[in-house]
Order: structure tokens, then sequence, then C-alpha cells
């Protein structure tokens, strides 16, 4: 897949575009992910160093996009006696992925471990994929 078709995946929200237009992947407030398949399991990776997961994040699942959403703030102090120095780095941040087809939000996990959030999704199997069926067209 060229570079050009992944910009324009069609599996992406058109606000996902909108934000990779604007901000990039690599803005401020991005959130890099890694997606991959582990047998019959999707696997999301996302870069989430320095935050604290159970009150800086949170991952929802509604009518089939995965939604990483959270807020970073980190302070560091420095107090001397005739100075004050302090440098903040801080911002909220939102990342939106679709699922495949017939992925159960209930059976949807996550974890974090060494900065990283992984989210796993159970693929449904082939035999349970939507099936299209012809609609009989009648004259009027």
């Amino acid at each position: 897949m060229t570079d050009l078709m992944k910009w324009f995946d069609t599996r992406r929200s058109p606000m996902d575009l909108i934000e990779r237009l604007f901000e990039g992947e690599t803005g401020p407030s991005a959130i890099r992910v890694e997606e991959m398949v582990d047998g019959n399991t999707l696997v999301v990776r996302a870069e989430l160093p320095g935050i604290d997961p159970e009150k800086d994040v949170d991952v929802t699942v509604a009518d089939g996009v995965l939604t990483i959403k959270g807020e970073r703030q980190e302070k560091k102090e420095q107090k001397d006696k005739d100075s004050y120095r302090s440098e903040f780095r801080y911002g909220s941040f939102i990342r939106r992925l679709p699922l495949p087809s017939g992925v159960q939000q209930g059976d949807v996990t996550a974890s974090y471990k060494d900065g990283v959030l992984e989210v796993r999704a159970p693929l449904p199997d082939k035999g349970q994929a939507e099936t299209s069926s012809k609609i009989p067209i009648t004259r009027g």
C-alpha cells in the first residue's frame, strides 16, 4: 500500500482525516499507534508515556470505532532562594480507529505497561461475518 493510499484509507473516519491534515501524525496531541492482528485478535498499541491510565485515559468502543481519549499533565519545578522555574507540559489527546465489522464491544480489553496502552479486540470468525443477501425488486 502506497503512502497516498494509507492517507486516504477508507476505514478512517472523515474526522481522522481532518485531524491528520491540520495536526499531523506528529502534532503535540497526536497519539502514535501500532495496529496488528495476533491470531484472531486485533491488537492496538498506543504510546502514552508519563500518564496515569486510571485517571488520565478513557478507552471506549461505540458504533464500530475505538476511541482513546485523555489528558496529559506533567509539571517540573525548581525552587531556589532567589529564583523559581517551572516547566509545564499538558494537553488533551484523542485518537479514533475503526474496528472490523462484528467486533463485540464487551469483548474488548485494555492494559497499560511501561508507557504503552494495549487494546485487544477479538475478531469474529469469518463464518460469523456479515453476509450479503440479494434484495428482490418488485415492479409497481
